[in-house]
């Protein structure tokens, strides 16, 4: 934890690197587009800071086609605000449709966009956990329920949740005798490294959602990163709300739950 923390304050010691992640927050980039936010920095120097970035775990790159999309994680700066913030600050997260997000609304373009169907947003985030992948992935579908905190049942009736981790199984919240509300339907699954599910999360409407955890091993740990897409008509605040509440859900309480071994 150390090692880790020394690691993110060196990425976050260098002010340019501290701007790639203010412009990040604004929306994901390309490499060549956050080189022209710089004109006096040369494309190498730009690489080199985000690859500083990176081994910080702040910066999530994906590929499409032959570019590199730069994603802000915002995991370990909230793993740090716990650390020295959190314990003094009561949570305001009562559910994944209330959270408000202490991010500033995106601006312009930004990461949320328009399309002919609607708007649509993107979320990438990731979390080391001091595990084994198969444990994280069993926390992550056999026992949702003790760590999952969020709730689609009216206030003050109990519900339960289930995930069934295989090709159509679901991911679902039952209360009463006949209520309930489906998070999401199982679509792959190759365990324990990955599973994808298409899932509203909470949203309402005509709203396309999808998103996939995939676990790397890395040193006896595992790096589980989340990939959340949605599309159609997304009303303003559920980017936010929804980048609060996974933060909130993998880098609190899944990270708690797995690595004190409930």
């Amino acid at each position: 934890m150390e090692d880790e923390l020394s690691i993110l304050f060196k990425a976050l010691g260098h002010p340019i690197r501290r701007q790639i992640l203010d412009i990040l927050k604004q929306s994901p980039k390309t490499t060549g587009e956050l080189n022209n936010y710089f004109p006096e920095v040369t494309r190498y120097a730009i690489m080199k800071h985000l690859s500083t970035l990176q081994e910080g775990n702040l910066v999530v790159v994906r590929r499409k086609g032959k570019y590199r999309i730069n994603f802000l994680n915002v995991v370990p700066l909230q793993e740090m605000h716990n650390r020295w913030v959190g314990k003094y600050m009561q949570s305001t997260a009562a559910s994944l449709l209330n959270l408000r997000s202490a991010v500033e609304q995106t601006g312009g373009d930004g990461d949320m966009s328009t399309t002919e169907q609607g708007r649509v947003f993107r979320i990438e985030q990731e979390v080391l956990i001091e595990a084994p992948r198969e444990r994280v992935f069993k926390a992550l579908t056999e026992k949702v329920e003790d760590w999952w905190e969020f709730r689609l049942a009216p206030k003050g009736i109990p519900s339960r949740l289930t995930l069934d981790p295989v090709p159509g199984g679901y991911f679902i919240e039952k209360w009463g005798e006949q209520e309930g509300a489906v998070w999401g339907n199982v679509y792959f699954v190759n365990a324990p490294e990955e599973i994808r599910l298409h899932g509203h999360l909470g949203m309402q409407g005509a709203v396309n959602s999808s998103y996939t955890y995939r676990l790397i091993e890395k040193d006896g740990a595992t790096s589980l990163q989340l990939s959340h897409t949605a599309s159609g008509v997304i009303e303003d605040g559920w980017e936010n709300e929804h980048t609060e509440g996974w933060k909130h859900l993998l880098s609190n309480l899944l990270k708690k739950y797995v690595e004190e071994d409930k």
